[in-house]
């Protein structure tokens, strides 16, 4: 069922959720701050990250001063040991997103994890779990390694498995929990988009030589703004048992290094390394949906683009 109900400075855009979506580092943040003074909107986060407390300069989460008054949902929500779960994250999104459009604002839900966008804005139901078979699988993978699951997983469903790195264990054992519970394709928990909000998205990119800059660039200055020490701080917390939080972009290789299996220009280098990796599985996601208006992040007059492109895309 769809839903609406909005007016005020956004009045354009009544009853509907702005998306600002795109790969790390384009500037997606950046443009959401002046479209929330622009139409007197919210930010409701879609970073996965950015939910976990204390992991803040790996991130590149806004600072208070950066938010520049501007009222931010969903950030600082969970501690690093716990594990991501995608459904009670749509549950506290739309409940953000109805707290923003309920008081006449414009929600802006901004992020690059794919799956957290649509989980919002579609109407997104989630297979369910079995604790036995999940244990059995998870306990298979402490045994194995994710290796020989996704082995299997290739052999089950191409497609899925193409779709989720061969070390990312925590997805290989839900593909192959959805594929035992429906007896189909792990790809078939994917639904045909069915709106659940109005929604306009915007994706902002740059060109791949630029990007691949920028992102270098973006982690030398989180090593110089004390990302090491960040990670030393969450370890302290649990941090490696986090199954997610623990496999984080940086985080992953700086607990690396602290246990002395990398240097810290080798965990600095794989960190943008990985991050390249990412941005392009990011822009193949994004890139698939025919409803992002994509634009130019290095254009001068990016603002007014993307007001236009809202605009249209009413």
């Amino acid at each position: 069922m769809m839903r609406g109900g909005a007016g005020g400075p956004g009045a354009a855009l009544t009853g509907r959720v702005v998306a600002v979506v795109g790969p790390t580092a384009a500037g997606k943040s950046a443009l959401s701050i002046a479209l929330a003074h622009a139409l007197g909107g919210e930010v409701v986060n879609a970073d996965s990250m950015q939910l976990y407390r204390g992991m803040d300069i790996g991130t590149a989460k806004l600072t208070e001063t950066e938010r520049d008054g501007v009222p931010h949902h969903l950030l600082d929500i969970w501690d690093v040991t716990e594990p991501a779960s995608v459904a009670e994250y749509q549950r506290l999104a739309r409940a953000a997103v109805d707290d923003v459009l309920a008081r006449d604002r414009v929600p802006l839900l901004v992020g690059g994890s794919g799956l957290y966008v649509r989980a919002v804005l579609e109407e997104f139901e989630f297979p369910g779990t079995d604790p036995a078979l999940r244990a059995r699988l998870e306990a298979e993978l402490a045994a194995v390694g994710p290796a020989p699951l996704h082995a299997r997983l290739l052999a089950a469903d191409p497609v899925a498995a193409a779709g989720i790195l061969p070390g990312n264990g925590r997805r290989i054992v839900r593909a192959l929990e959805v594929i035992e519970l429906t007896g189909g394709p792990f790809r078939a928990g994917l639904p045909e988009p069915r709106p659940y909000y109005p929604a306009v998205q915007l994706g902002v990119d740059l060109d791949t030589a630029v990007l691949d800059e920028r992102i270098a660039a973006r982690v030398d200055l989180m090593w110089r703004r004390g990302l090491v020490d960040e990670v030393r701080r969450l370890a302290d917390h649990g941090l490696r048992t986090g199954r997610t939080a623990g496999r984080a972009l940086g985080y992953q290789q700086v607990l690396r290094l602290l246990d002395g299996e990398l240097s810290d220009e080798q965990a600095r280098d794989e960190t943008i390394r990985a991050t390249r990796r990412f941005v392009r599985r990011q822009r193949s996601w994004f890139r698939r949906d025919p409803r992002v208006r994509w634009l130019d992040a290095g254009r001068s007059d990016l603002i007014e683009a993307a007001r236009t492109a809202l605009v249209a895309g009413e």
